[in-house]
């Protein structure tokens, strides 16, 4: 049985703060969906009602593009050891980037990162729990620094430089927004 809430409970936030990773959705009116894993240590409750991850530079700015297009995102968690839980956050997003009065708010909440592209703060509506007693048990090793090591080997001006090469536009030729 699912149970639908609108705000994050007690027991909704020693959940989110038990996981290891989370899965983005977002999708513009027309074009591809997409659906993207997230791990390190980059997503913060910020209130009953909102929370707020830390977006990486990447190969893509789907998320960006589509937020631009259409505010909507899902954010879903599932429980690989423990009890059996799938929750979904369903909301409506903005994209701060460091150029923006908000980053002072909300930079600060995560570790600083050299690939560190921009924050999603996400609006909750609606979370949802269902059972996932389908999800395969996993055991977590570590977090992978590939990423970050990457990152820092490149310098904040080449990670810029990547983002006007590759992320300001979609796949599907949308505005991503992203601010140099």
């Amino acid at each position: 049985m699912s149970k639908l809430i609108t705000s994050i409970d007690e027991k909704t936030k020693s959940f989110i703060e038990a996981q290891q990773m989370f899965f983005v959705a977002t999708a513009a009116a027309d074009g591809k969906i997409n659906l993207s894993p997230k791990g390190t240590d980059s997503f913060r409750i910020i209130s009953p009602t909102q929370v707020a991850w830390l977006n990486l530079t990447g190969s893509g700015n789907e998320t960006a593009a589509h937020i631009l297009a259409n505010n909507r995102m899902t954010i879903m968690m599932c429980a690989f050891d423990g009890k059996p839980n799938i929750m979904r956050i369903y909301g409506s997003a903005k994209a701060i980037y460091e150029q923006d009065e908000e980053w002072a708010t909300y930079g600060p909440l995560f570790k600083a990162n050299t690939g560190s592209r921009q924050i999603f703060l996400v609006d909750v509506q609606h979370i949802q729990h269902s059972c996932g007693m389908a999800v395969p048990l996993y055991d977590f090793v570590e977090h992978r620094d590939l990423l970050d090591i990457y990152h820092d080997k490149k310098g904040r001006q080449k990670v810029k430089a990547y983002w006007e090469e590759k992320n300001m536009t979609s796949l599907d030729g949308l505005p991503t927004g992203q601010k140099l």
